[in-house]
């Protein structure tokens, strides 16, 4: 009974990390955060002057004069008509992305709404990384 219940816990942390290991930072070249733990893909990016979201979805998307960001439960919802898409890949850039990063670390899924298209990112595991993404300085040392 104790080795079932060993088990049980053993099997769901490996379940559970599946989704968190997903999340990635890395300092070099630059600031980056990416996922791949959902059907589309993340990578947000700061050089030292702009951010840069790149949301890519094997389905493509489709052309829309906005973009909306939905992150649930806790908010915010973000709108642009500043996005770009291409290929398979839509992205936006600002110099500030203070209102993204903490939906990404406070919430539990986004959604990126573009016309009538929906894709979730499920946001599971993100808080460390982006936590490390928000004192990354592109360019400095990293010991």
């Amino acid at each position: 009974m104790r080795g079932a219940i060993i088990f049980g816990f053993v099997a769901a942390s490996l379940v559970s990390g599946t989704s968190a290991d997903a999340w990635e930072f890395s300092p070099s070249p630059i600031c980056t955060v990416t996922d791949n733990g959902s059907d589309t893909d993340l990578k947000l990016t700061y050089d030292g002057t702009l951010y840069t979201l790149e949301l890519t979805h094997p389905e493509g998307w489709t052309n829309a004069e906005i973009f909306a960001i939905r992150f649930a439960p806790n908010g915010p919802f973000i709108q642009t008509t500043r996005h770009q898409i291409t290929g398979s890949t839509l992205s936006v850039s600002d110099t500030g992305f203070g209102n993204v990063l903490i939906g990404l670390q406070n919430n539990v899924i986004a959604q990126a709404i573009l016309g009538e298209t929906i894709h979730e990112i499920a946001l599971d595991g993100a808080f460390d990384p982006v936590e490390k993404f928000k004192s990354c300085e592109p360019g400095a040392a990293l010991s």
